[in-house]
């Protein structure tokens, strides 16, 4: 089985030590997969355990362990090596719908100054040049949207100054189809808030202060129940239990064990969604791209109505015929793709608007608790504890041979009863 990859993220992160409940913390796994992915990743990668004398298990990495992974697995190897050659091909596809849309509206103006000098009859310069325009049609300097003068990410607007990242061609995809979806981790990182909350109370918590953190807690009498905690408890292991009044609280012993000090880590008080954002380019980009969008688009319809009308001899112009319904398609994707987008992202962003604020509100209930919830975290507490495994708690370790490490503990149970003797004195 090849390693999990969030797996070994997260025992990057946390320095190559850690214990179970770490990794479901930083990766946003269930305790199951974390203890399985662990035993795999130590298998495979000459990893060490170590044992406390509580019987807990803290993981120790080879800091090279994707080295040995990589010569171990060829699958690993494949994904790698695909992963940088899907950057290069995914970059050629951004850029190809700007190349596309120069090609474009190049044909189109190129086509209709040959048809009209077909028309007319007349081979004479008619002036206007190919500099900056043909004829009546104005065709711009694409050359200068390349130059490293052009919109390299700064747009003066009186004292303000607009920046992007995205070169020209990059801007057009990004107009088109915006920049990918700003809540893809979402899960990923509504788990790793969830198992943040419960190691800052060290883990034992009452539904209330996981709420914020939910969606769609069910009906009424679901809530009165506090069903919607099952996942959680399905996912990090967790134990409820009954206070004299009736209240449940839980607590998670896999989280309450570390292979160092967790101390309070700052979080936001609710799982907030990210708004779609149109594009990540300029707004002068965006005007820009939307103006060759339209150039293209009319263009296309005044080539349309000439290519009824002329006679057609083959060249260019013949196979600018032959094409004319994909630039026509074209054309009109390019402007109502991103006028749907439109109106989609703010139909989405409302959506996300109204889960935020009902997650922000169920916050609010645990800066303002009243004396009954007060009370259920105040029980919950008796439930906290924190374990942290240093070196001095190991009763065993695969990194050296048993015998080794029976003198060793001789040793230091020697040392401290002289120290005791000593002091006794």
């Amino acid at each position: 089985m090849a390693p999990n990859p969030a797996i070994m993220q997260a025992v990057e992160k946390l320095n190559y030590r850690v214990t179970v409940g770490d990794v479901a913390q930083k990766a946003g796994l269930n305790i199951e997969m974390a203890n399985q992915g662990l035993l795999a990743l130590a298998t495979d990668a000459g990893g060490h355990l170590q044992v406390a004398d509580t019987g807990d298990i803290v993981y120790l990495f080879p800091r090279n362990f994707r080295d040995v992974l990589r010569n171990k697995y060829f699958k690993l190897q494949l994904q790698e090596w695909w992963n940088k050659v899907w950057k290069v091909l995914f970059y050629l596809i951004r850029i190809s719908f700007g190349i596309v849309l120069i090609a474009s509206i190049a044909l189109i103006v190129i086509s209709i100054t040959l048809i009209l000098t077909s028309l007319s009859g007349d081979d004479d310069d008619r002036g206007g040049g190919f500099g900056g325009g043909i004829g009546f049609f104005y065709f711009p300097d694409l050359f200068w949207f390349f130059s490293p003068n052009y919109n390299t990410g700064y747009r003066s607007s009186g004292r303000r100054r607009e920046k992007s990242d995205l070169n020209f061609l990059e801007a057009v995809f990004s107009f088109l189809f915006g920049d990918g979806n700003p809540n893809a981790n979402l899960e990923e990182r509504r788990w790793q808030e969830i198992a943040t909350v419960i190691r800052n109370y060290d883990g034992a918590v009452v539904a209330e202060q996981i709420t914020p953190y939910l969606d769609n807690l069910g009906e009424t009498y679901q809530q009165q129940y506090e069903d919607y905690m099952l996942p959680v408890l399905t996912k990090f292991n967790g134990k409820p239990e009954v206070s004299p009044e009736g209240e449940i609280v839980y607590y998670f012993p896999e989280l309450q064990v570390s292979a160092k000090n967790n101390y309070h880590q700052s979080i936001p008080n609710f799982l907030r969604e990210f708004s779609w954002r149109f594009s990540q380019a300029t707004s002068s980009q965006v005007m820009l791209s939307a103006g060759l969008g339209v150039v293209n688009f009319v263009g296309a319809l005044m080539l349309g109505g000439l290519l009824r009308n002329a006679t057609i001899a083959g060249g260019l112009v013949g196979f600018v015929q032959g094409i004319y319904g994909l630039l026509l398609v074209y054309a009109i994707g390019f402007l109502a793709i991103p006028l749907i987008r439109y109106f989609w992202i703010q139909w989405r962003n409302e959506k996300i608007s109204d889960r935020n604020s009902q997650r922000q509100s169920r916050a609010k209930l645990i800066s303002s608790a009243d004396e009954k919830l007060q009370k259920k975290i105040d029980y919950a507490h008796q439930f906290a504890t924190n374990t942290v495994i240093g070196e001095e708690n190991l009763t065993y370790t695969t990194e050296t041979d048993l015998i080794e490490q029976e003198a060793k503990r001789s040793e230091q149970i020697d040392a401290e009863w002289r120290k005791r003797l000593e002091e006794g004195n």
